[in-house]
């Protein structure tokens, strides 16, 4: 799977890329990422990429120019018919039924926005999809990329060691909404504190059933 990367700041991206499993998928290049400054696809001479808003208003606005260049940039490297992925606080909230979809493609453009918002005809011209991490506001696309990613890159086989994990994981959708049961290991008493005896029962029926009844 390919994803490209649109962003003010590429060097954010550095370490988390690097490190664990996304970072071993990488390396295998069984996930490729592809880092596209924004400041490059500037024609100002200062390289600026914002400016004030139309009809006033607080803060500034990233212009058309460079992010109209760069996404055509990027849309003749990309396989044909790759979706813009926009992330804004007015997007669709992430899930992971959202997740598991967007992992079916076999790439992405993931366009980070900063300050109070990219240009109106960027996101009528480009966008396929507005996403939100959830109701807060963060300084820029960067962080909510990068959670993106590492959801996505999740469900892609060989990227994980165990995909059961994904698996047990899209079982949430059957727990209305719950996130996650109780989860022990080693050892079976710890400071007097026990692990329940069912998940030791070997009774996998049972073991679901307690899954399911313990999720919060």
């Amino acid at each position: 799977m390919e994803f490209h990367i649109i962003t003010l700041f590429p060097e954010y991206f550095e370490s988390p890329l690097k490190v664990s499993l996304l970072g071993k998928a990488i390396q295998e290049e069984i996930v490729r990422v592809s880092l596209y400054p924004l400041r490059k696809f500037s024609t100002d001479k200062h390289k600026n990429v914002d400016d004030r808003p139309f009809g006033g208003g607080a803060g500034m606005i990233l212009k058309p120019q460079p992010l109209f260049d760069a996404l055509e940039y990027v849309k003749k490297k990309a396989p044909k018919k790759t979706p813009v992925v926009y992330f804004t606080p007015r997007g669709q909230k992430l899930t992971q039924k959202k997740v598991d979809r967007f992992s079916q493609y076999q790439s992405l453009i993931l366009l980070c926005g900063r300050y109070e918002g990219i240009d109106q005809r960027v996101i009528d011209t480009f966008v396929d999809y507005e996403v939100s991490l959830g109701d807060y506001i963060l300084a820029g696309g960067e962080v909510a990329a990068m959670a993106f990613i590492e959801a996505v890159t999740r469900y892609i086989p060989g990227v994980l060691g165990n995909f059961d994990s994904v698996k047990e994981e899209s079982f949430s959708e059957m727990l209305q909404g719950k996130k996650e049961y109780p989860l022990y290991t080693q050892p079976r008493y710890f400071r007097g504190l026990p692990v329940p005896d069912v998940l030791l029962s070997g009774n996998h029926k049972a073991i679901e059933e307690w899954k399911k009844n313990n999720c919060k």
